[in-house]
């Protein structure tokens, strides 16, 4: 229950960000000049806020939170594996369930990062196949 209780927290943070960002493009004292002179400025890292440039936010990039998603995926299976040759060994101070658990939850990160590498896949090819 508990990977359930983060999956929901994501996509309340995520709907809450297309919420704003779908108000912000519907209201009527910001257009897309402050966005694409943001990109222009910035690279496309930073957007510009709506009534200065001195209100910057800084976005961290797609490969940068790929990266680090991967990385928690892999401290994760490497803690599991600790955990096993613990149990394995003897270690009096670890349980089979914490054990099984967390040899469960690796496996759900592994295969939801294996389905997110799919479909940037199946988009990429989508996206070699569109005409210029």
């Amino acid at each position: 229950m508990i990977e359930r209780a983060d999956i929901s927290s994501v996509l309340t943070q995520i709907r809450s960000a297309q919420g704003q960002i779908n108000s912000g493009m519907h209201s009527s004292s910001m257009g897309l000049q402050p966005l694409v002179s943001g990109l222009q400025e910035g690279g496309v890292n930073s957007v510009a806020g709506v009534n200065s440039a001195a209100e910057v936010k800084e976005v961290p990039s797609f490969a940068t939170m790929l990266k680090q998603a991967i990385d928690k995926v892999n401290d994760q299976q490497k803690e599991t594996g600790d955990l096993r040759t613990r149990y394995e060994m003897g270690d009096p101070d670890v349980d089979i369930v914490n054990v099984m658990i967390a040899s469960q939850k690796s496996t759900v990160a592994f295969e939801a990062m294996s389905q997110v590498r799919t479909r940037l896949v199946t988009a990429y090819q989508e996206i070699m196949r569109m005409p210029i």
